[in-house]
């Protein structure tokens, strides 16, 4: 048998494939929720893909009180560097949307991009944080520090205490060790 060798969809996945296969049993209305969600990742990838774009070219965009326009122009306004990735381990690391450190104020800031509507949280911020001490080997009792969420027209800020990082980045730590140690056991 020859098969036709289809190299267009090599590393593709369908929507409806094989490996995600419970859609066969969705019922229309969860057919149409599901894609629809589907449609809302790839268009938040799209629009952080551009915010990454904007932030890099200095590209400000309109002042009005929309999410993206929000984060994009006080990414910009606060020097911040877009699509970070911050890393621990091959266990653990994680990529921010925008942080800056300014050593000479000692102020570490990050913000975070939200396109969904599900409720965003800061834990995910304060990892990055935990991530950043840990890679930069800084102390969270030496710094201050702002986190944002930008998410449906507005901003979360949290000013996290250096007691919830430290309990991070112990967690991350002893995690980390743990899942070396099984990976040795096999």
């Amino acid at each position: 048998m020859n098969f036709i060798q289809h190299s267009d969809l090599v590393g593709q996945h369908a929507f409806l494939g094989a490996s995600k296969h419970a859609w066969i049993h969705y019922t229309d209305d969860k057919l149409v929720k599901a894609y629809t969600n589907s449609m809302a990742q790839q268009r938040g990838t799209e629009l952080h893909d551009f915010a990454c774009t904007c932030i890099r070219l200095k590209q400000h965009l309109p002042k009005v009180q929309r999410t993206l326009n929000m984060y994009v122009n006080d990414a910009l306004r606060f020097n911040l560097t877009p699509e970070q990735p911050l890393y621990f381990s091959r266990n653990c690391f994680g990529t921010a949307d925008a942080i800056s450190y300014d050593e000479s104020k000692k102020f570490l800031r990050i913000h975070d991009l939200k396109t969904g509507i599900t409720a965003a949280s800061m834990e995910q911020l304060q990892i990055y944080t935990a991530l950043f001490c840990l890679e930069y080997h800084k102390n969270p009792d030496q710094f201050g520090m702002e986190l944002r969420i930008y998410q449906k027209d507005d901003i979360e800020i949290c000013t996290p205490s250096s007691e919830d990082i430290k309990k991070i980045m112990t967690t991350i730590i002893r995690f980390d060790e743990m899942i070396e140690k099984m990976k040795l056991e096999g």
